[in-house]
């Protein structure tokens, strides 16, 4: 093995030095503006709150891309989930007539919403990219509603903090922000590509962050929980996703 000389043990000692400083002075920038990410504990902690702290003061108000309609994938990949459960089955079969979405928490007005109640609100759509953790991607149009519209409809209260989400496949359940959950892109997701949400893609109802990676984007949601800390949902790590070692905040 080649030695390492004196000045390059040196300029790697300042670098690495410089790299802690760096890592440190992100911490306490992250501190000071409460921006950190509830996964922030362990061996990877500083960089998911670099990351985080990083996005959030840098891109707040940045919008995900939106595509031409000739763009949309011709056979759109719908990744493999578990074999419904009853309950899931029971709605299917009856054409989800009874489907409910219940917001509550630290709202003024809990609601329990049909699919029929959230088709009456203003509609809108977006064509967007889910984006894989495991590398593949794919090109839709998603017809919904904006979760910044529910969420005034149900008087969220100004110190809630995070949006609780969970499908009823449990124990399928995320986390975002309130800069994701009152962006003007991330919505309820009723309709695919001129269509009714198909079952593979997470009919009837899905939630919608492009500006994150695909497992942000709930399927088959029940529920809405407003809050001002993560601590008491699972293990406090804000989601199902860092119970299972991904990030909680997967910006893109």
């Amino acid at each position: 093995m080649k030695p390492i000389s004196r000045r390059r043990l040196i300029a790697t000692g300042l670098a690495a030095t410089a790299g802690v400083a760096g890592l440190a002075a992100a911490d306490r920038l992250a501190l000071r503006f409460g921006l950190i990410p509830p996964d922030h504990g362990g061996l990877y902690g500083a960089g998911e709150t670099l990351t985080y702290a990083a996005q959030r003061l840098l891109t707040s108000h940045s919008l995900a891309r939106e595509f031409p309609r000739t763009m949309i994938s011709k056979a759109p990949f719908a990744n493999e989930i578990a074999h419904p459960g009853e309950e899931f089955r029971r709605h299917q079969a009856a054409g989800f007539v009874d489907w409910r979405l219940a917001v509550d928490g630290m709202v003024a007005h809990p609601l329990s919403l049909s699919l029929a109640d959230l088709r009456r609100l203003p509609c809108r759509s977006q064509i967007t990219e889910v984006v894989c953790e495991e590398g593949w991607s794919y090109i839709a149009e998603w017809i919904g509603t904006p979760l910044s519209g529910v969420l005034r409809e149900a008087g969220i209260l100004p110190q809630a903090r995070y949006i609780v989400y969970y499908s009823i496949e449990h124990p399928w359940w995320e986390s975002i922000d309130m800069a994701d959950a009152l962006h003007p892109q991330t919505f309820l997701a009723l309709g695919m590509n001129d269509g009714d949400l198909p079952v593979p893609f997470g009919g009837p109802l899905r939630l919608r962050v492009p500006r994150q990676l695909g497992y942000k984007s709930v399927k088959f949601l029940v529920r809405l929980t407003a809050t001002d800390s993560l601590k008491r949902f699972g293990k406090g790590l804000g989601s199902a996703s860092p119970e299972a070692g991904y990030a909680w905040y997967a910006g893109i």
